[in-house]
């Protein structure tokens, strides 16, 4: 699609291209709605306060005004509605800006691609478990940002991969410039090995994956998020242990500060991970295959069978945490059970000093810089995080605050030349 220009934009053209453009993208029947219900109602708002029929910076301030987003924070339990609001006009801006519109969120099972390329995508999996030996979670991130990538080609008319043009790859890598580069890097990976596995089967004369940027993020360009301690115990002491949500949330909370368990092995541990004779938890990690064992301390154990015993639903399913609703299902596999430290973070009103990773990772990075701090050894940490290499390690030692305090240059001693 073209680039268009908002501010010179028709508002009800604007919003039925965008309508058309979410029904593409194959969005819910329910998000399609509450997309349409937020730009007719800006047609409204634009109509009433007489702002003309044009999108621009000024009708887009006001709008957002009127519900009271422009200068908040919207993180409150009730703000709901309005993050749905500054979320559907900031999507209507892109849009009329780019020409596109951006998923927060991409539901791949939604994508319907051509049988050719398909039948591709399934041939380079097979090569990629055949030939790659590439770990279960790795080769879904791989197929999830490949079906998004060849999607994304047939927004631009190509209908078959021998089609690919250079353009096509910038494009499709400027279009995730909203993305972290860590991440950025990843799907430049997978598309970069996908192309040339179509170059080795000669459905490309030309390898394109030259074409690709080389994208720059340094292991330890980042310092890891790290809550205060006092924030722990507020989130851990919000927790409603007398329901059944909250004797299933406090055991995962816990698994994940006291332990430094990954959110995906939380959500896949099963009954028999947990050795209750010998006083520990045995399990192979997803993301490294390598079994970890830590021990199952008297805190973590008796919130373990809090749940197990008054909050656990009966199934034959052997996941531990299983959803509090019928049908009491597991976790899927894309779920990072963000949303569960969210819940209690919001009802503790907990707030950061600032910006940075509030999900359950970041307990496990609180975890380890806490053991830094007490001056646990580097090799321990690394036993206790399951990592494989030190250097994944190390990087806590960025946020070890009272470390860097320490080392830390005394300014009267410092000698400034004349």
């Amino acid at each position: 699609m073209e680039e268009t220009h908002s501010e010179n934009l028709q508002l009800g053209r604007l919003v039925a291209d965008a309508v058309v453009e979410i029904e593409r993208l194959g969005y819910s029947r329910r998000s399609r709605n509450r997309y349409r219900a937020i730009w007719e109602h800006l047609i409204e708002f634009s109509h009433q306060k007489n702002l003309g029929n044009e999108f621009s910076a000024d009708l887009v301030a006001r709008f957002l005004e009127e519900y009271r987003v422009r200068d908040e924070q919207v993180d409150g339990p009730g703000d709901g509605r309005r993050r749905h609001v500054a979320f559907s006009v900031k999507v209507l801006a892109e849009f009329g800006t780019t020409g596109r519109i951006q998923r927060a969120v991409t539901e791949v099972q939604a994508i319907h691609l051509v049988p050719t390329m398909q039948h591709t995508l399934r041939d380079y999996e097979q090569y990629c478990e055949d030939r790659l030996h590439l770990r279960p979670s790795t080769l879904q991130r791989c197929t999830t940002e490949l079906t998004i990538f060849l999607d994304f080609l047939h927004s631009r008319k190509a209908r078959t991969l021998d089609q690919i043009q250079a353009a096509d790859l910038s494009e499709f890598v400027s279009c995730r410039d909203h993305l972290r580069p860590g991440t950025v890097r990843g799907l430049v990976s997978y598309v970069r090995s996908f192309l040339r596995f179509l170059t080795m089967r000669g459905i490309l004369q030309k390898d394109l994956s030259a074409e690709l940027p080389k994208i720059r993020a340094p292991r330890d360009a980042t310092i890891p998020s790290v809550w205060d301690q006092e924030l722990i115990v507020r989130l851990l002491g919000a927790v409603d242990r007398s329901s059944a949500k909250g004797k299933r949330d406090y055991a995962i909370l816990l698994l994940a500060c006291r332990l430094g368990l990954r959110a995906g092995d939380i959500r896949t541990l099963k009954l028999d991970n947990l050795r209750w004779a010998e006083s520990t938890i045995e399990i192979t990690q997803a993301k490294t295959s390598t079994p970890l064992t830590l021990p199952l301390t008297s805190e973590v154990g008796e919130a373990l069978i809090d749940y197990l015993k008054s909050g656990r639903p009966q199934t034959t399913h052997r996941e531990v945490f299983l959803k509090v609703n019928p049908p009491f299902d597991p976790f899927r596999e894309n779920n990072h059970l963000h949303h569960i430290v969210k819940y209690w973070r919001l009802l503790a009103r907990i707030t950061f000093r600032s910006p940075q990773k509030r999900g359950l990772h970041s307990l496990r990075h609180t975890l380890a810089t806490r053991l830094l701090e007490k001056g646990t050894p580097l090799p321990t940490i690394a036993e206790i995080l399951g990592h494989t290499s030190l250097e994944s390690t190390r990087i806590y030692a960025k946020a070890d605050v009272e470390a860097l305090r320490g080392v830390a240059l005394n300014l009267d001693e410092v000698n400034h030349a004349s």
